[in-house]
């Protein structure tokens, strides 16, 4: 664990350049999951070096797994046998990625536990849609204060009808089915990039997967999996609308180089709407042949509110994940930007941290908030909210904001971005991090 990290950041500055999109924080802690049903040598490669893949690595390890880096891949090769009385609870409980070693582990234990899930604080986020998933195939889940038990006796096929379209559910759901020798179906599945990856992955491994970027997955499983393969992690959208939000907010000229474009399309549409201008290259196909990637060339552009309520939906509407980037990127639009975060209780009170630079927002309740644009964002210092997205857009309008800014304790922001300080340099930011 990394002692506290400060950014420096002197803002108001223009940028310009171009940045390569780092691999998904989201594929890669799925696939680090997923290696578990396989008994041969996986090879990931690109991998982003993060603070989420790092915490899952160190659960690894303490089950024995070897989990070796050679450059930008990750190769991992499982132990004769499992242990779980060794893990890594420490590790365990700062990541909600946790959630996802139960679909592989139902093949290796009947019965187990798994410390709970940590990660962002962003109020109640339960895991009944596992519990919900995953009883179809036979498993009973318990959830208390400071674990899960899992039990089961025999895995059947089901058909899985998904209460909610859960990313985490549906990737746990297709580990279950991915080992049960027959036809599983998931319907209602999400149809979000990690869940492709993951999909993608599967079949790699010789798991039948029909229906791919849909909404009902057609899994045929096969009773044991032992090959030693190689597979790419894809690129990251919430990175790329990083720097769309950070060029918008600074008024920069900025390309953003293999943006994984299906993932961005609604964005941009709303974007276009408030008055970005930009230009898409010819697209062309990440490594694992799914993921369809573009670069996306940013213009200075004069900004109003977006006339309706901006809102997240599954895939293939605006991902949550992106939503945030929004908040930002309103403070320099003309008129008010109504935003609307439904599925989490806490994130949009975390939005009025905005207005510690200047920016003006009215919360209306825990998930509605107006912001008022376009403001002249100032330096401040601030300590970073205990949550990802949050935090990056604290760290967008620091840029934006003429002066000297400190964003204190930035832990969550490396949890999900690679190298984020020598890319923004590399641009033209004046950052600089210190570890206290």
């Amino acid at each position: 664990m990394q002692g506290e990290m400060n950014f420096i950041i002197e803002g108001g500055k223009k940028l310009s350049g171009k940045v390569e999109t780092s691999r998904s924080k989201n594929g890669a802690v799925a696939l680090l999951a997923a290696s578990l049903l396989n008994r041969g040598t996986t090879t990931l490669e690109h991998m982003p070096k993060i603070e989420e893949v790092n915490r899952l690595i160190e659960v690894l390890r303490s089950l024995k797994v070897s989990v070796e880096w050679q450059g930008a891949s990750v190769v991992i090769t499982p132990p004769e046998k499992i242990s779980l009385k060794t893990i890594d609870r420490a590790a365990a409980a700062r990541t909600r990625s946790i959630l996802m070693f139960i679909g592989p582990l139902l093949h290796l234990f009947k019965s187990f536990e798994l410390p709970q899930s940590g990660g962002c604080t962003l109020g109640l986020r339960s895991a009944r849609p596992h519990l919900m998933a995953l009883e179809k195939f036979g498993v009973n889940i318990e959830a208390h204060s400071d674990s899960y038990r899992i039990t089961h006796e025999t895995l059947v096929p089901a058909e899985v009808i998904l209460y909610e379209s859960s990313d985490t559910a549906t990737i746990n759901a297709l580990y279950a089915a991915a080992r049960i020798r027959g036809t599983s179906v998931i319907k209602y599945a999400s149809a979000n990039y990690q869940v492709q990856e993951v999909c993608g992955f599967l079949r790699a491994l010789g798991v039948s997967v029909e229906g791919i970027g849909s909404t009902t997955l057609t899994v045929t499983g096969v009773a044991s999996i032992k090959k030693d393969i190689s597979y790419s992690v894809a690129e990251d959208p919430t990175d790329a609308m990083f720097f769309i939000a950070t060029a918008a907010v600074t008024h920069s000229p900025l390309t953003i180089l293999a943006a994984p474009i299906e993932f961005l399309e609604v964005e941009l549409l709303i974007l276009e709407k408030m008055g970005l201008q930009f230009k898409l290259s010819k697209s062309r196909m990440s490594e694992n042949g799914i993921t369809k990637l573009a670069d996306i060339s940013i213009k200075p552009s004069t900004l109003v509110a977006f006339p309706e309520k901006i809102h997240a939906r599954p895939y293939p509407g605006l991902n949550i994940d992106n939503l945030p980037f929004f908040a930002v990127i309103a403070t320099q639009a003309k008129g008010t930007t109504l935003i609307h975060d439904w599925v989490y209780e806490k994130r949009a009170i975390y939005y009025t941290d905005l207005d510690r630079l200047g920016a003006h927002t009215s919360l209306h309740d825990p998930h509605r908030i107006s912001i008022e644009g376009p403001t002249r964002l100032k330096a401040a210092q601030l300590i970073c909210p205990p949550a990802l997205r949050p935090a990056t857009i604290i760290l967008v309008a620091m840029l934006g904001a003429k002066g000297r800014s400190m964003l204190r304790n930035v832990y969550s922001i490396n949890r999900g971005y690679e190298d984020i300080v020598h890319r923004l340099q590399q641009l033209g930011a004046s950052i600089e991090a210190h570890t206290g």
